[in-house]
């Protein structure tokens, strides 16, 4: 042990101001407000001084004779004015005489000095960029909107931060603190070289793309330490695959549609492509609160939950009738492209700070609307829940559907399995409705189409081959010819005799 003369900041007597600037300031997680408040509380003195020959100085002077500290404000400023010329090093550089204001006495008399030799305290620095970084630039502002940094930083950055600025001014240096952990290979251990478990981002970029290792970071939960391996990469890999395909999709049947011109009013969409822009609409509040949360798991989670439930197992499934069927230009496929159309705007805009890359793709192949930014995407704003007006009823219409769907979807399976029908377009439902015959009557003319089957029949009695959660089915072959262009079975198949292998629908389409 040595003893040492070392240089203090008394935190005692700003410590109130401190703790209570720490109210006023979003810890995320939460448990960091009381993690710094217990720390600052129970801390009375910051020893600033280092004994080091490197770092930044303490500009302090000594009288060579009776060894009293010379130190204020006039003699500050003028080691400020060299080291903003000069650098910190003018201090190693410079004799002492140089670096002082003219004129300078002891109370002795004596009127030489020598220089402090310690350096200030690192943590001192780094707890000073607030003032040095923020403060000296006019495109930034302060306080800061966020630090970031790991669970350490409690008693490191984030603390040494808040003591030099509330010393200074105050106020704390930032608004929000978001902690985050390590991260750990697949096992949870600790990366280390010589275990050789370490994942190098230059190693995943070649194989996976750059995207997939954003997407890992923005899917986990990074307020404890994040696991990541090959395996885990795999299966984001399939994620990301069912969200780039949900814009491919939407891409394909939209080449041929100009928002401009094209756009059909909310007023006249149908009612399933009303509900598609509400469902659009919750995802749209969902994925705003995360990101102003920094809840970046959420963000991922709904944005795939949403594809591939809300789109490609419902919505986008059923659309495909009207979009490869109806004529190009019809009023009914120009109603289905308004509303991907608007799903996949919205839908690029919430993935682009995360999928930087594959929503910049995205957005070049787009047409766009008069008030988007189409040179790059990130010089638009994120979208706003005004989509389309929510509709309550239209809304449990649907929701209600969804679950009838699922009853369905595994009787048509059944029938699969049983070689009763190939696709499902080549079945009849007869659906024993029991308490849902009014909601599925009020569907009735769609049914097919929801359901992608080629004949419906609807019957208030329990009964049916296959016992649903809400419906009885029983599952036949649909009677009739196959129409070669749409593939449903229907008995008006070669009635047209310019087309003979077709339905009536289709030869009305293509007449």
């Amino acid at each position: 042990f040595r003893a040492t003369e070392q240089w203090f900041c008394s935190i005692s007597k700003f410590a109130d101001q401190a703790v209570s600037e720490i109210d006023k300031v979003e810890w995320i997680p939460a448990w960091g407000h009381d993690r710094i408040s217990n720390m600052v509380k129970d801390r009375s003195d910051w020893c600033i001084s280092r004994q080091r020959v490197w770092g930044v100085p303490i500009p302090i002077w000594y009288c060579k004779d009776c060894g009293k500290e010379y130190i204020n404000a006039e003699s500050i400023k003028k080691v400020a004015d060299i080291f903003r010329e000069k650098g910190a090093d003018a201090w190693y550089e410079l004799d002492a005489k140089d670096l002082m204001p003219e004129g300078v006495t002891c109370e002795c008399g004596c009127s030489e000095f020598k220089k402090e030799t310690d350096i200030m305290d690192v943590w001192f620095d780094s707890g000073s960029t607030h003032a040095a970084v923020l403060k000296n630039r006019d495109y930034l502002k302060w306080p800061a909107d966020l630090y970031l940094e790991g669970a350490d930083q409690y008693r490191g950055w984030f603390q040494s931060s808040l003591l030099t600025s509330v010393a200074c001014t105050g106020k704390a240096p930032y608004k929000t603190v978001v902690t985050h952990g390590w991260v750990v290979d697949g096992e949870g251990r600790k990366m280390s070289k010589s275990i050789g478990n370490t994942v190098a981002p230059e190693d995943i970029i070649p194989k996976y793309g750059a995207d997939i290792l954003r997407l890992w970071v923005a899917s986990s939960d990074y307020h404890a330490d994040i696991r990541i391996s090959d395996g885990i990469l795999k299966q984001l890999s399939e994620g990301y695959r069912k969200i780039r395909n949900t814009a491919r999709f939407i891409l394909g049947n939209i080449y041929d549609f100009d928002p401009n011109p094209d756009m059909v009013d909310n007023d006249q969409l149908y009612d399933i492509d009303k509900y598609a822009l509400m469902l659009t609409n919750d995802l749209i509040k969902k994925v705003n609160e995360a990101y102003d949360n920094f809840e970046y798991h959420i963000i991922y989670h709904a944005i795939h939950n949403f594809c591939v439930v809300d789109m490609s197992n419902f919505y986008l499934d059923i659309l495909k009738d009207r979009l490869y069927v109806e004529k190009s230009d019809s009023f009914a496929r120009r109603c289905a492209q308004t509303t991907i159309y608007k799903i996949l705007d919205a839908l690029t805009l919430m993935l682009a700070p995360i999928l930087a890359f594959t929503a910049d793709e995205i957005w070049g192949h787009m047409p766009h609307t008069a008030d988007r930014n189409v040179e790059n995407i990130i010089f638009n704003d994120m979208p706003k829940t005004d989509i389309i007006a929510n509709d309550e009823a239209i809304k449990n219409r649907y929701t209600e559907l969804e679950i009838i769907r699922e009853d369905i979807k595994k009787a048509l399976e059944i029938a699969r399995n049983s070689k009763i029908i190939g696709a499902s377009l080549d079945a009849k439902l007869e659906i024993f409705a029991g308490a849902d015959l009014d909601l599925l009557k009020s569907f009735e003319n769609e049914l097919a189409t929801l359901f992608i089957v080629s004949e419906v029949e609807l019957t208030d009695s329990d009964g049916g081959e296959y016992k649903g959660e809400r419906v009885g089915i029983t599952v036949t072959h649909a009677s009739g010819e196959k129409c070669e262009r749409c593939w449903s079975y229907s008995h008006t198949v070669g009635t047209n005799a310019d087309h003979p292998t077709i339905c009536g629908r289709c030869a009305e389409i293509l007449k």
